[in-house]
């Protein structure tokens, strides 16, 4: 600033001259003004008196992301029992049952009634040729348990076609809508396979293994295996996995075997719901073979006849998953070797013994491995 403007002790004025007096008052207003200006450009310029930045929000996690974190050493267990009507009995308490790990029994740290917990389904379709009468009715009776079951704002479901590979034609999602156009598109694979999505990858062909399959093949325990590992593979959080697979059963390509995809599944804390269903103009339904593949991990096995029978079915799996228990323990064995566990669940209630209760659940874990 000039001096001559910004003295702030205004020079001696002669009595009786207003001229001066008016000359001296406008510069000392001039002086007050640039001096305001010089004052706010300090402040504006200083470091300690700038704008403090408002933190970054956190942001939120994607939709489809299980954000539920467990206990590293807690062995989760889903189950159901039923009377010898094959009623669900939904009024167990902790007392009425005792837990084994390798024969040694378990201390209980949760036993409740569940029914809330998220799940994370996965419907594996056949759709060889001899899946084209009934693929219909398949679509239609999937459809209605999604819309009865899966609750957008926590589930996920996923759709797999399989014919000689599978086809992971909707990745796990809570999108409803994005599910039900993949299972609309879904279609018998004739002459060749019609969907957009390619085959899941993950088992290898080589010299001295089985070659891969071939056009018109099914492959049903490859199809499970890649579905556990590539889809449902067990990560944190505590989620109902379970796979409804649609199928007659009837393998004739896979490189990996049943119990290889069983092993896959209990692996994964996955149930298998199999829903043997198919034309008879073919080879018929592999009862056997579905049977095993549904109880070895935990699930049931359905063999509908008609259409009625079909939507029965599903209607049963919706009525299981309302009527699981959970417990959980921490396994008194803290070895983490990746060996196979067995879990025996027993009743210990005098009472319902005699009412001859049939408890069922998957048969064992693998442990973690260091």
């Amino acid at each position: 600033m000039k001096n001559d403007i910004c003295k702030l002790i205004l020079p001696h004025r002669p009595h009786n001259s207003s001229r001066n007096d008016f000359s001296s008052k406008f510069e000392f207003a001039i002086c007050i003004f640039q001096f305001s200006i010089f004052i706010a450009l300090f402040l504006l310029s200083s470091p300690g008196k700038a704008q403090r930045p408002q933190p970054t929000p956190t942001p939120l996690p994607p939709q489809d992301i299980d954000v539920i974190k467990t206990e590293t050493d807690l062995t989760n267990l889903f189950f159901t029992a039923t009377d010898k009507n094959n009623r669900y009995v939904t009024t167990l308490q902790q007392n009425d049952i005792r837990v084994l790990e390798d024969g040694v029994a378990q201390t209980l740290f949760t036993f409740q009634r569940e029914t809330d917990r998220p799940l994370s389904i996965a419907f594996l379709i056949d759709v060889s040729i001899s899946e084209e009468r009934t693929l219909p009715d398949e679509k239609a009776a999937a459809r209605t348990f999604i819309e009865n079951v899966i609750r957008s704002e926590r589930d996920q479901a996923a759709i797999i076609p399989f014919e000689g590979y599978a086809h992971l034609e909707q990745p796990l999602t809570r999108d409803m809508i994005g599910v039900y156009r993949a299972l609309e598109r879904v279609e018998v694979a004739f002459p060749s396979y019609t969907g957009s999505a390619p085959a899941l990858r993950g088992i290898t062909s080589g010299p001295g293994t089985i070659a891969p399959p071939s056009e018109g093949s099914t492959a049903i325990w490859d199809s499970v295996a890649l579905t556990c590992n590539e889809v449902l593979a067990r990560g944190q959080g505590v989620r109902r996995r379970a796979i409804i697979l649609l199928t007659d059963g009837q393998d004739t390509s896979s490189r990996v075997s049943r119990n290889t995809a069983i092993d896959e599944a209990l692996e994964a804390e996955t149930v298998i719901y199999a829903i043997g269903i198919g034309d008879k103009k073919y080879e018929g339904i592999n009862k056997n073979a579905l049977n095993q593949m549904a109880e070895k991990t935990g699930g049931r096995a359905f063999f509908p006849k008609k259409a009625d029978d079909l939507a029965a079915a599903f209607r049963e799996i919706e009525q299981e998953l309302r009527s699981q228990y959970l417990l959980a323990y921490s396994s008194t064995n803290k070895t983490h070797d990746g060996k196979f566990r067995t879990m025996m669940v027993q009743v210990t209630n005098p009472a319902l013994k005699k009412e001859g209760l049939r408890l069922r659940y998957r048969p064992g874990y693998y442990a973690k491995r260091n």
